[in-house]
């Protein structure tokens, strides 16, 4: 995206005078707009036109003794505050990120990895409301991700933990109660590209994590755990995706999650492309039908404008086997970037 502003923000850097002095950094302004059309043929549609809005400060730095301090804040539509995070770059040691908000830090970044033309195919503007891995992701949280110097080449490691997995944020010199029944919790993903494995084209990813949860009552009777294991593979014009991932509810009714993804993309050139995702989700415990979402997408680039129509197919929403949870819808959308 352009630059909006730039402005000098020294002050931002100077907040962080008590590790080391600052060099003055910069402030930059980040946007886009969505315009979107959808159709929804078997419920009733409403008004179809949507509008999305966003943008995110950016800022950076660098102190005396060689860190690194990155900022970023991000809105989404009618402002509405979404995410924080401060990174600060250790030489030697890797990235340190604290984070606070909705962005997906930890396992919950691999949720869906699977390429695709535009969107998720549960993500394109009908849901078929799968349960996905989260993680540590939904309280803040600190992550570490380790320095080249560490890790093999073509590795990426990211290591995060959160005192409350749940718990609402909260601002400087603050804390913040629960907002549920999650304590503390930790998670390991790993992303590993040809220099790793020397498989041109091949990244594989997974991930582990585990989250203590208050068992006061029958209804819980073990914590969360959730794992993840994908591929992504890139030949010519095609770029194709598998994954699966499991989530340990610990609830004596619904225990498990088991989520199956996968899709493919062809890049018809530089500008258009065109996708087929699937995505289902199996509620173990339960008498309840596997909820499944497809979706075909085009979309094409032209400059800072972007075309996308995504066709989608929800069977089962919300794991109910009612007549009224398959559902289909064509969203139109069209994106600018500033």
């Amino acid at each position: 995206m352009n630059k909006l502003t730039k402005i000098g923000a020294s002050a931002l850097c100077g907040s962080l005078a008590a590790i080391s002095a600052a060099n003055a950094g910069e402030l930059t302004v980040t946007g886009g707009a969505d315009v979107t059309w959808t159709s929804l043929p078997a419920q009733t549609t409403g008004n179809p036109i949507g509008i999305g809005s966003n943008y995110t400060m950016s800022g950076s730095g660098e102190l005396d003794n060689g860190w690194s301090v990155d900022l970023s804040i991000a809105n989404t539509n009618a402002n509405a505050y979404s995410n924080t995070n401060v990174t600060i770059g250790i030489p030697g040691l890797g990235d340190l990120r604290i984070d606070q908000g909705t962005s997906g830090t930890g396992i919950d970044r691999m949720d869906d990895m699977t390429p695709s033309a535009w969107e998720e195919a549960d993500g394109a503007g009908l849901s078929a409301g799968i349960l996905t891995v989260k993680g540590t992701s939904a309280g803040s949280t600190i992550e570490l991700t380790p320095s080249s110097d560490m890790v093999p080449d073509g590795a990426t490691v990211r290591v995060a933990y959160s005192p409350d997995s749940d718990g609402a944020n909260s601002s400087d010199k603050g804390s913040a109660g629960s907002n549920g029944r999650l304590g503390s919790g930790w998670d390991v993903t790993v992303e590993a590209t040809d220099a790793a494995h020397g498989i041109t084209g091949l990244t594989v990813y997974g991930g582990l994590a585990q989250v203590d949860q208050y068992q006061n009552t029958s209804g819980y009777t073990g914590d969360v755990e959730d794992q993840v294991i994908g591929i992504k593979y890139s030949a010519g014009n095609f770029t194709l995706g598998y994954q699966i991932s499991e989530r340990e509810t610990g609830q004596t009714g619904t225990t498990k999650y088991e989520n199956t993804h996968y899709s493919v993309v062809f890049n018809v050139n530089d500008d258009l492309s065109i996708s087929y995702g699937h995505a289902e989700s199996d509620e173990s415990g339960q008498s309840k039908a596997t909820a499944e979402a497809d979706s075909i997408q085009v979309a094409y680039t032209m400059g800072g404008a972007s075309f996308r129509i995504a066709e989608v197919d929800v069977k089962n929403q919300h794991y109910s086997t009612a007549a009224t949870a398959d559902l289909d819808a064509t969203i139109l959308s069209m994106g600018l970037a500033f």
